[in-house]
């Protein structure tokens, strides 16, 4: 029996991985393998920040995998106003799940780190060799740090012990069950929330920024499917990006139009172009991703937004928010 354990199980990630694994067929690639049992642990079984409550998760689910999403996460204004508590919480996080892993014999650990853990003066396109080739981008300090430690732990537990941890570094990420709550908020799920209150409101949809970024967004499902990819075929402590390819990008503008096409908003909508932009683009490789998977059928970019906004209005009441 296998058990594969996903801290943040309850999260965007967590939720799409489970939704996978119960609707493919079983067998079948991307779904449940005969003798597997799937854990999506949340936040309310214990606090990973603690490593006493870290181990009595292990403890009690006895996991020999573990794909590892638990983590503080925020928007672009969370994160430049709450730098030592992103580097703090999402450190000792990771340290913890790792560190107990090891104590249990976990065959494989895949940690989920992020494309703000690269320098922000880098050579364009993003690949997976380029991640300590400087400082990251002064909006995302505290959490692209600690994030960006995942893979130097991940090598050195390799190296000490020959621990099979490796890592994913998605772009960004939207879909059904994500955080909808307007300071924390990535985004996509901040403008769908924003718009849909303008609407109920009759106010205008102001946009904070420009609207020029540009970005590349890869559908929450998409993604739960090439971790259960990695997890089964992918055995190398260098960490994949999971993404769309890079001529993919879309401005925040494109997604603007988007959100108001898919929520038939008919108000007014502006840029507040004193906000501001984050990093103006940083255009990720997958040319790895796809070189290992072979084929893989991404979901069209205005098809997933609508199936995240349809999710958002029919479950308003219980989306956080």
């Amino acid at each position: 029996m296998s058990v594969i354990l996903v801290t943040g199980g309850t999260g965007l990630v967590g939720k799409a991985i489970q939704h996978v694994i119960e609707t493919e067929p079983e067998g079948s690639k991307f779904g449940k393998k005969p003798g597997e049992k799937w854990v999506f642990a949340s936040s309310s079984e214990g606090d990973l920040k603690d490593p006493e409550q870290t181990k009595k998760l292990f403890e009690k689910y006895k996991p020999t995998h573990v794909i590892h999403l638990a983590a503080l996460v925020g928007g672009l204004f969370a994160n430049m106003k709450y730098k030592l508590t992103f580097y703090r919480d999402n450190t000792l996080i990771n340290d913890n799940v790792l560190y107990t892993s090891h104590l249990f014999g976990v065959k494989k650990v895949i940690s989920c780190l992020s494309t703000c853990v690269y320098p922000d003066k880098v050579e364009y396109p993003l690949d997976e060799t380029k991640i300590h080739l400087g400082l990251p981008h002064e909006s995302n300090f505290g959490y692209a740090h600690a994030k960006r430690m995942v893979d130097v732990a991940n090598h050195a537990y390799k190296d000490q012990y020959g621990s099979n941890f490796t890592s994913a570094i998605p772009t960004n990420i939207f879909g059904p069950h994500d955080n909808f709550e307007l300071e924390r908020a990535h985004v996509i799920p901040a403008l769908i929330h924003k718009c849909y209150l303008a609407q109920q409101n009759g106010t205008p949809f102001i946009i904070g920024g420009t609207g020029k970024p540009l970005r590349q967004f890869i559908y929450s499902r998409d993604l739960a499917k090439l971790f259960i990819w990695q997890l089964r075929e992918y055995d190398d402590v260098e960490p994949v990006i999971l993404s769309v390819g890079e001529d993919e990008e879309v401005s925040i503008k494109q997604v603007t139009d988007a959100i108001v096409k898919a929520m038939n908003f008919t108000g007014e909508y502006d840029f507040d172009t004193s906000r501001a932009d984050g990093q103006f683009r940083k255009p990720a490789s997958n040319k790895k991703l796809l070189s290992l998977i072979g084929e893989f059928e991404f979901t069209p970019f205005e098809k997933a937004l609508e199936e995240t906004v349809k999710w958002f209005l029919d479950n308003y009441e219980n989306a956080r928010k």
